[in-house]
């Protein structure tokens, strides 16, 4: 998986999904995949409702999400600043 190589190599990984940091990943910051999952499926009923696709409007999200995980920041010697820790919706030990 990427996450292994990039610990292996030294590299730190910053990603727009929780479940990369899930599986290895240093950090990620982005939308909630409920607020994804969600948005998707308002579009998609109103197109089943008959709205064509091309006249929906672009929605952009409003719930973000910072997940660290601490043991890859130990594992590859980074020190994460306690500001930034306070700040995260969550650490993964």
């Amino acid at each position: 998986m990427a996450a292994d190589f990039a610990i292996k190599a030294h590299l730190p990984t910053v990603h727009a999904f929780r479940f990369y940091v899930e599986a290895g990943g240093l950090m990620s910051y982005g939308a909630t995949t409920s607020e994804i999952y969600t948005s998707a499926a308002e579009q998609v009923a109103k197109i089943l409702k008959g709205a064509r696709p091309s006249e929906l409007p672009l929605r952009q999200a409003t719930r973000f999400e910072l997940v660290i995980n601490m043991k890859t920041a130990k594992a590859l010697g980074l020190t994460i600043p306690q500001s930034l820790l306070l700040r995260s919706d969550e650490v993964i030990q």
